[in-house]
């Protein structure tokens, strides 16, 4: 598909545009616009920085608060917007993710980045810059953190890194398929010696199908719930309701771990916005059920996950009862985890069970 097409029957804004794919040799832009765990953890971010030049053959390039730990918003806001300014910065990935990227957002110049578009990568509280740049009218990458998938325990995972290719370097139109295991844990950070081996998984169960019977193709829009929920609040970064139908709505939830209740909360919210409503298709990500504050076996974990879904339907069938639903797909906190285009075209198909993404 070329850039700017739109499929037949698709839904959402036609004013979204990809960036300039990149090159081997191309420079990268390495930032934290939220925390800055490279400085917390220089050692792991050397490990991330490493696969950058190694195996995807990119020249990565730091910034004064890619490690400066206590950086201001504005401080923060200053290396993004260099990094979309400079020529040869032809990508932008954000190191890791945090709690305060919001305030970052009103310091950002909007008009530089939307004259310099340049794929930019993240997930969690990124989802602030992903739907900044949403809002500009830029496709953006949902997922990618130098310090959790670059520098994974036991080595880059195929699913992640062949996703993080495609959305670098190609156009493609690709599967986002079940993987066969995953993992809710996570490694030492402090303890490098946790690196070194892969951490334990869990089978893949499946994923979950509601109202699966049509095929819906649309812009996505979305990311982390509790993020979205934030901005929601701020009332200052989402746009008219009308301004997202027949997008699908990717949903995901963080390390946090928000119960059952507070998820169908922050969704009732959007209910009665009247946001919910719009989307006819939702994906929501594998939740992750596992941290240092909450160990839980395997049991809970899978009855963390049940719980939430069943929250998420609760909200649906309040606000949009014929919504097709997938639950499962790993482009969340668990891992491994898919790239996925942020405003870029994806095609839920009921009757196939499949998901493809355009890059």
């Amino acid at each position: 598909m070329a850039t700017g097409d739109i499929p037949h029957g698709s839904g959402g804004p036609t004013n979204l545009r990809v960036p300039p794919k990149l090159h081997a040799g191309d420079c990268v832009a390495l930032v934290s616009p939220s925390w800055a765990g490279a400085g917390a953890f220089p050692l792991v971010h050397e490990l991330g920085v490493r696969v950058v030049t190694d195996a995807l053959h990119l020249v990565p390039v730091e910034y004064p608060t890619t490690r400066q730990l206590g950086a201001s918003a504005k401080e923060r806001a200053r290396d993004v917007n260099v990094a979309f300014a400079d020529p040869s910065i032809k990508a932008v990935l954000a190191v890791i993710g945090g709690s305060d990227q919001l305030t970052v957002l009103p310091h950002l110049d909007a008009a530089l980045i939307a004259a310099n578009p340049k794929p930019f990568f993240g997930y969690s509280d990124n989802t602030n810059l992903l739907n900044f740049l949403w809002n500009l009218g830029v496709v953006s990458y949902h997922g990618g953190s130098t310090l959790v998938h670059l520098a994974r325990p036991g080595g880059v995972h195929p699913v992640f890194l062949q996703s993080l290719r495609r959305a670098l370097f190609t156009n493609e139109t690709a599967p986002i398929k079940p993987v066969s295991h995953f993992t809710d844990l996570q490694p030492r950070w402090e303890d490098p010696s946790t690196l070194v081996d892969e951490l334990a998984t869990t089978p893949e169960r499946g994923w979950h199908w509601h109202n699966a019977r049509r095929i819906v193709t649309g812009r996505t829009w979305g990311g982390n719930l509790e993020i979205l929920h934030w901005n929601l609040a701020a009332n200052r970064w989402i746009q008219p309701n009308e301004a997202y139908r027949g997008c699908v709505l990717l949903l995901e939830t963080s390390e946090e771990m928000p119960s059952a209740d507070d998820v169908y909360y922050m969704l009732r919210n959007f209910g009665e916005r009247g946001l919910l409503g719009e989307f006819p298709a939702i994906v929501v990500a594998k939740a992750k059920a596992w941290h240092t504050h909450a160990p839980l076996d395997e049991v809970a974990r899978e009855t963390y996950r049940v719980q939430q879904e069943a929250s998420i339907l609760r909200a649906l069938s309040e606000y949009n009862p014929d919504a097709m639903v997938v639950f499962g797909p790993d482009f969340g906190h668990t891992d491994p985890q898919y790239i996925i285009p942020y405003g870029g075209w994806m095609t839920v198909d009921g009757p196939a069970r499949t998901i493809s993404v355009t890059y």
